[in-house]
């Protein structure tokens, strides 16, 4: 197998350092051009900046874009749905997302160039999905409402301020809100009665707020925390007031995941899918990312410092872990809405 290649930009094409990758990005680059345009489903440019990644495809490669905003599950079911009428390319789904789209046969695999740089537990083996960008459970905290800003689960319990967590059950950040808690209280993919225990007792202190942890709510004082990935709360802070809020990593535990591209197997323009796949892990498309608050998967890629002080020190992700048991943890999840009710709900005065 010849050696997989760092990419970098330059004069408007992607150039490797060898031969041999060289002649194929261009190869790529050309068919890519031929078609012309890319249509992508759950990447719109005010999430995690891909307006910047779509911009560089079109200046550079002629490509156009558009996007319809999906959630990873309608982006699945539409590739499935539509089969040879397809009018999507690429879609981001949540890494949970990815191995469900494989079994459903509605992907096609593209190695990025760069594919060596990418961890293990970040990539399929045959090259379905990747993940781009990771995103690691934290605490936003209002500082006007919490004078104490947890580091920890711990810390939360010891507040008195209402806590934020999300639609369980359905949304994929409340979710992994909760695995995280299991994580750092001792459980894990396949038991998450540690965490069922700790909200519980959130609810019990009449602390557990059913707010929706919106930029909206969070904007009008409606949330005093609020679990949530750390590119979210990052970006939120920074919209609406960087004093007004801080964010952390819980230092006794969290969960890492990210988002990854899928290629519709059945793409109209699958070499603009491909070249867009590509250029996302080169050093700028990673770059971009870390514009958006979404920390790049490729931990070799050097970021200016204006864009590395954007995003919470690395010192503080020491203690957080991703999934390992997906199938364990898509047992848990189906069963999480009525262990969320039965468990949680019930102690809501």
């Amino acid at each position: 197998m010849k050696k997989l290649l760092t990419m970098t930009t330059l004069a408007g094409c992607l150039i490797a350092t060898v031969a041999h990758a060289d002649s194929d990005i261009n190869t790529l680059i050309d068919k890519a051009k031929s078609e012309g345009q890319l249509y992508s489903i759950g990447m719109p440019g005010s999430w995690a900046n891909w307006k910047d990644t779509w911009a560089d495809m079109n200046k550079l490669y002629g490509l156009s874009h558009q996007d319809t905003d999906m959630s990873s599950a309608q982006e699945i079911a539409k590739f499935a749905a539509e089969k040879n009428n397809a009018t999507a390319d690429i879609g981001d789904v949540g890494f949970a997302f990815a191995r469900v789209a494989v079994e459903k046969g509605v992907t096609q695999a593209y190695k990025p160039s760069t594919w060596a740089e990418i961890p293990d537990w970040a990539k399929d083996k045959d090259g379905h999905w990747a993940i781009a960008y990771t995103g690691t459970i934290s605490f936003l905290s209002n500082n006007n409402l919490v004078k104490n800003p947890p580091k920890s689960w711990a810390d939360i319990l010891a507040g008195d301020y209402k806590v934020t967590v999300g639609d369980v059950g359905t949304a994929a950040q409340a979710n992994n809100a909760v695995l995280a808690a299991a994580f750092a209280n001792g459980g894990n993919e396949k038991n998450i009665e540690p965490a069922l225990k700790f909200f519980a007792e959130l609810a019990k202190q009449g602390r557990l707020s059913m707010n929706d942890p919106s930029i909206a709510n969070i904007e009008k004082g409606e949330v005093a925390l609020a679990i949530m990935w750390d590119f979210n709360a990052l970006n939120y802070r920074a919209k609406i007031d960087s004093s007004r809020f801080t964010v952390t990593i819980p230092q006794d535990g969290s969960v890492i995941s990210g988002y990854t591209t899928i290629i519709n197997k059945y793409a109209k323009n699958p070499n603009a899918a491909k070249l867009a796949r590509e250029y996302i892990f080169s050093d700028q498309g990673q770059i971009n990312l870390a514009e958006g608050y979404a920390r790049p998967i490729r931990s070799n890629v050097v970021l200016p410092a204006a864009t590395q002080a954007k995003l919470i020190s690395n010192d503080q992700y020491s203690n957080v872990f991703p999934i390992t048991d997906f199938k364990d943890w898509e047992k848990t999840a189906r069963k999480l809405p009525r262990q969320w009710q039965e468990n949680v709900l019930i102690h809501i005065q």
